[in-house]
């Protein structure tokens, strides 16, 4: 009877297997849902033109040559995920586009380490969408981070990769003493070797377009500005705004400083007592706020995805643009795949390399194109 009972369980195995593989798993506080295999939609990625430097441009750190720790490059670091893997292709399309020495970048992309599709999976998409990109994977440990996460307005802010910027100085290569920071949701309409020439003066660790005309107040909760002690962080410096989903990072700096664990004690203040409900943005401005080297606005022209409650099109700040960017709940592919667009998404789709599986890609409205030679001065 128990040999006939083990036989019977051995036979249903299988099938609890199968079923387990599609309920959702939660590690913490990020739920996944296995669906179909990553595979199937990587295969829809386009391989993208192939863009060289000019005559201009030194090669001699380029090729199979160019390494992390090679200081004459461009150095770009992004985090890479399943989720907003098209944006960031298209955002690493936008990048070589537009530079003047393409070969001349190199990227960092930090991955998650319980992501659905595996830091050797988003490699090999890597590699095959561009062939010659100069470029290395890290996997980021989400328990590095994952207790010190409070919830927030959107849930999609919670995620732990938002988080990765925070230890840069540590996921990177040491060698590596300046990057770029992106988030994925941007395109480079403008030469990144411009952005990358922006001196950081003095002791200043990061640089980023500043929006001091912006009420810095609603970033924290009222809790915060009625304790003294809290609101006297501020009282040394005139803080403005900043996004960070475009910086540029003195790394080096950032390590003597140990910045990671400045940011780390607002942090885990945030989980004792709640002075803020946004997600990685204010423990930033709280370390760095009124410390910024500023950069022009042109190179962040942000919060084209609406607000973190709601998806809804926005305009171009004034002034020439550099790079556009999709702050906010709105993603222009997800517009455009519903066929509910704003009209800045135009602006993104010439960069997307990704072919949906029945139907090409559509040229851009004839208003578009006049747009985006514009922006591409």
């Amino acid at each position: 009877m128990r040999a006939e009972a083990s036989r019977f369980l051995l036979r249903l195995l299988p099938s609890a297997l199968s079923l387990l593989l599609f309920l959702p798993f939660c590690f913490g506080i990020r739920t996944f849902r296995y669906e179909l295999p990553t595979s199937t939609v990587f295969n829809r990625f386009s391989e993208a033109p192939e863009y060289r430097n000019g005559a201009e441009c030194s090669s001699s750190s380029t090729g199979d040559t160019a390494t992390s720790c090679d200081p004459s490059l461009v150095h770009i670091a992004m985090t890479l995920d399943s989720e907003y893997v098209r944006g960031s292709m298209a955002a690493i399309h936008s990048v070589l586009k537009h530079a003047s020495c393409p070969e001349n970048v190199f990227f960092h992309f930090i991955a998650a380490e319980f992501d659905q599709a595996t830091p050797r999976e988003l490699s090999k998409l890597v590699r095959s969408t561009f062939p010659s990109l100069n470029f290395k994977v890290y996997i980021f440990r989400e328990d590095t981070v994952i207790n010190l996460i409070s919830s927030s307005i959107r849930l999609a802010l919670e995620n732990p990769l938002n988080y990765a910027r925070n230890y840069l100085g540590d996921i990177l290569d040491s060698c590596v003493d300046r990057v770029i920071y992106l988030d994925s949701d941007v395109v480079v309409v403008d030469d990144i070797h411009k952005l990358w020439n922006i001196k950081l003066s003095g002791s200043r660790v990061i640089g980023a377009p500043e929006y001091c005309h912006a009420n810095f107040t609603k970033y924290f909760t009222d809790k915060f500005w009625s304790d003294p002690v809290l609101s006297r962080i501020f009282a040394s410096r005139t803080p403005c705004y900043f996004n960070t989903g475009v910086m540029v990072m003195d790394l080096a700096k950032w390590r003597i400083g140990n910045y990671k664990k400045k940011i780390e004690s607002w942090m885990e203040l945030q989980k004792r007592t709640r002075i803020y409900d946004l997600g990685s943005l204010p423990p930033f401005l709280l370390v760095f706020a009124g410390n910024v080297e500023p950069i022009d606005h042109q190179w962040n022209q942000h919060g084209l995805g609406g607000d973190n409650v709601k998806d809804s099109c926005r305009t171009l700040h004034p002034g020439p643009v550099s790079l556009l960017h999709w702050s906010g709940k709105g993603k222009p592919w997800v517009r455009l795949d519903a066929k509910k667009p704003c009209l800045l998404d135009h602006l993104w789709k010439p960069y997307d390399l990704y072919r949906a599986q029945d139907s090409a890609s559509p040229a851009p409205s004839s208003y578009s194109s006049t747009l985006i030679s514009y922006l591409s001065y």
